[in-house]
């Protein structure tokens, strides 16, 4: 695959039942005012709707949020949706309430970074920028 012009383009997603999307929202808002392309798909999803806007949406990235515990489950499932579909070009990350001891096992199924209650949105836009495809040059 070529590299894609313009800007990265990244999905920020709420799998499964948490309710709470605030941080999502802050971190949305970080990501479009730092000149990337976002998609927020909204509160409820599940990990099949994810990678269905992902892969429609050509994004470079999946930011999943998630509150509720259900993290080892539903990352898991997005990382083997995106295997499946031949996909696996577009990279997650996510944050939310995630014990210390859940994040290298994370890592080790195809997360790519994990961000904890603490991070800043300006260490995450770093990262997206260091860590996704660099936009094509003008």
């Amino acid at each position: 695959m070529g590299v894609a012009a313009g800007p990265i383009r990244v999905v920020v997603a709420k799998p499964g039942l948490d309710g709470h999307d605030r941080g999502a929202k802050v971190i949305a808002r970080a990501l479009r005012d730092a000149g990337m392309e976002v998609i927020y798909t909204g509160l409820h999803q599940t990990p099949e709707q994810i990678v269905d806007t992902a892969i429609q949406e050509d994004a470079d990235a999946i930011g999943l949020s998630i509150l509720s515990g259900a993290h080892n489950t539903l990352f898991a499932a997005v990382i083997e949706l995106l295997k499946e579909r031949d996909a696996e070009d577009i990279k997650v990350f996510g944050g939310g309430i995630i014990p210390e001891a859940d994040i290298a096992p994370l890592k080790e199924k195809g997360v790519a970074e994990i961000f904890t209650p603490g991070a800043t949105t300006v260490s995450i836009v770093d990262w997206v920028r260091a860590n996704v495809r660099q936009p094509a040059e003008a």
